[in-house]
């Protein structure tokens, strides 16, 4: 049971960096809001596109570190 719930909890909170890029993206589009700098349509798109952003910069770091592992594997000595 806690193998799975680690797992679970895992897919959602493994990656620090992201989690704090993304409440970063939520706090700002929040006050930029409510400070009336920008109005609700351009809030949103802007929600939208740096959580996107976000998402699609972890999944290249991530793609990244994976091949650099698989390229050591392949080159180390047997």
């Amino acid at each position: 049971m806690k193998t799975a719930l680690r797992a679970l909890t895992g897919l959602f909170f493994d990656d620090g960096s992201l989690a704090l890029v993304i409440l970063v993206v939520l706090v700002a589009t929040s006050l930029s809001s409510r400070a009336d700098l920008i109005g609700n349509r351009p809030a949103i798109a802007l929600l939208i596109a740096g959580i996107v952003a976000a998402l699609i910069e972890n999944v290249v770091r991530t793609a990244g570190g994976i091949r650099r592992q698989q390229t050591r594997r392949f080159f180390q000595p047997s």
